[in-house]
């Protein structure tokens, strides 16, 4: 590829990330002069690219959407990726997106190179996706709310918390984090001022309000990790201590750290403490360990787990 092409594609791939540019940031951003990226844009034009000029003393462009874009220059293991997203996305947790994801994945498949496609045709035929249960995220909802964290734009919504309380929110949306089941958004309260996670399937009539913001310095290294942090900080309405008959090493290594916590007793047992709002849960977790355990609290933790062995004999008798 020239050298001319591969600063064309690397233009393209700037404008597409982000909505506004200034033509000195593109410039700087891909080395070479103002007269340069005009020409670049130009030619882009040319190709069929429908790049808007901004007015204004600095100057800029703009990709604007529409439906005349030209088709997408993929190499290899760009296609390879996309096609493994969209087999992926055929089990996720967004409402309605499934079949979309089989649709676009035939499209895909239909234009890829004969090598290309047998490649996507082995992946196909050799990985099955297990549907995700659990609550369902409105893709319109994950596309606007994607859409202000790029733009630092502040967004409100509707919100519900764990309590079934009801509020309206203004932030300033930093990161949106899938954790397996559910989605979960990132971002500065304003009316609150301080950062809080918000769960996308709580969250109604989400909107922009088209006012930008200077993004704030999240306070942990990344937002998984304050996603993370969040959730085994959140108070839980049960919480359970069972002695496992176990070493701590051998159960801490089995288990994800959301689970719970593991402090070790002696050389052969251990203490797991884990919280949920859901009792049936909490037994089905402890049970799923696999090893023999005493119950310390709660009591009625005790009732459930009996419950649930009753429904496990009667279904091996």
């Amino acid at each position: 590829m020239s050298e001319t092409s591969s600063r064309l594609l690397e233009l393209l791939s700037l404008l597409q990330a982000r909505r506004d540019w200034p033509g000195g940031e593109l410039a700087d951003r891909l080395e070479v002069s103002g007269r340069t990226i005009r020409r670049d844009i130009e030619r882009l034009r040319r190709l069929g690219y429908p790049v808007e000029s901004l007015t204004g003393p600095a100057g800029g462009y703009r990709l604007r959407a529409g439906s005349a874009m030209p088709p997408l220059l993929l190499d290899d293991e760009e296609a390879i990726a996309i096609a493994v997203g969209l087999r992926t996305a055929a089990g996720a947790s967004v409402s309605g997106i499934e079949e979309t994801a089989v649709r676009a994945l035939v499209k895909l498949e239909q234009v890829l190179p004969a090598h290309l496609r047998r490649r996507v045709s082995a992946l196909g035929s050799a990985t099955l996706t297990v549907p995700v249960s659990g609550p369902r995220i409105d893709p319109r909802h994950l596309t606007l709310i994607a859409g202000a964290c790029r733009d630092s734009e502040c967004v409100r919504f509707g919100y519900r918390t764990r309590d079934g309380t009801d509020s309206r929110r203004e932030v300033e949306p930093h990161s949106l984090v899938n954790r397996g089941r559910r989605w979960y958004l990132v971002a500065w309260d304003r009316r609150r001022e301080d950062w809080r996670t918000f769960r996308l399937d709580r969250l109604t009539r989400p909107a922009s309000t088209a006012v930008r913001f200077r993004p704030r310095r999240l306070p942990a290294k990344d937002a998984a990790a304050y996603v993370e942090r969040s959730i085994a900080g959140a108070p839980t309405r049960y919480e359970a201590v069972v002695t496992l008959h176990a070493p701590a090493e051998e159960i801490s290594s089995r288990i994800p750290a959301y689970w719970g916590t593991i402090e070790p007793i002696d050389a052969h047992t251990c203490r797991f403490t884990a919280g949920d709002d859901d009792l049936g849960w909490l037994a089905m977790r402890v049970a799923m360990l696999g090893v023999d355990f005493d119950v310390q609290e709660p009591p009625e933790l005790i009732e459930h787990l009996r419950a649930l062995g009753s429904r496990l004999r009667r279904a091996t008798c």
